[in-house]
């Protein structure tokens, strides 16, 4: 590529990575449902009630125990949720996220539970830590978010010991919200973001392919929303949400809204 354009395109991403901070400085994730004034430890309590309402097969998934003493790294930790989990369970636990909102409130959360975690603002795409740091890297819907996400795959490859584990997150582009949105304009969370990438399983596999083994689950199946109201929210309630939970689970099995990989180095 000529200079000019080199740097052009290094300006462009500079500016999208911008654009990307800003974004998260001013949306805290699922601060419509919060009922308590923000960074109080009532508003964390919202939050995390909400989200594992909602992520109801997170806990069975991910076992936040398995992780006792291991450095973890979780990128894009937003203000701690699932981060506060693994350190309470044992983990020696790094948090980095590109919005330093996030990073302040992340650190209100740890000392609301009175648990450690080294946490900092920093671009998953640019990790600075040494090769082969961490255990386990944690990055639970922030790959589709991020500028580049094929580099943010390869600073997590590199960060991770030899025999190192990951669990990665990324949305379904065949998944049932992704046809509702589709179909009958139903918003989708932070669609507003400077990126929202959606992805086959068979994408997100090739984007792992530098992991040596990588396992592909569908997760995150309806359950009542409290973001949407109206009409729309009425149906999707007393009828989507039951209708669909009645259907063959081997006929829906696939199409979960997150792609969750486990891939190990």
């Amino acid at each position: 590529m000529p200079l000019d354009q080199n740097l052009a395109s290094m300006a462009g991403g500079a500016q999208l990575l911008d654009a990307i901070r800003q974004y998260w400085n001013t949306h805290i994730h699922d601060l419509e449902i919060a009922k308590h004034p923000v960074g109080t430890q009532e508003f964390f309590e919202d939050l995390r009630e909400y989200r594992f309402d909602k992520l109801r097969y997170l806990p069975k998934v991910v076992d936040f125990a398995a992780y006792k003493d291991q450095r973890l790294l979780e990128i894009g930790c937003g203000v701690g949720l699932d981060l506060v989990e693994f350190a309470r369970q044992g983990s020696q636990v790094t948090g980095v996220d590109v919005a330093e909102c996030a990073i302040a409130l992340a650190m209100k959360n740890f000392a609301y539970h009175g648990v450690y975690g080294d946490l900092r603002v920093m671009n998953g795409e640019a990790l600075e830590f040494d090769d082969n740091s961490f255990d386990a890297v944690y990055a639970h819907g922030v790959i589709q978010y991020t500028a580049d996400a094929p580099r943010m795959v390869a600073e997590i490859h590199r960060v991770l010991r030899p025999g190192g584990s990951a669990l990665l997150m990324v949305y379904n582009r065949y998944s049932w919200l992704n046809l509702l949105s589709v179909l009958l304009g139903v918003t989708l969370e932070h669609e507003d973001a400077p990126v929202l990438n959606k992805y086959s399983a068979r994408q997100f596999v090739a984007m792992l392919g530098q992991f040596s083994e990588v396992h592909i689950s569908f997760e995150r199946f309806p359950v009542k929303t409290r973001l949407h109201g109206g009409l729309k929210g009425l149906l999707f309630n007393t009828l989507f949400v039951p209708l669909f939970n009645m259907l063959p689970k081997a006929l829906v099995r696939r199409s979960g809204w997150h792609l969750l990989a486990k891939v190990k180095k």
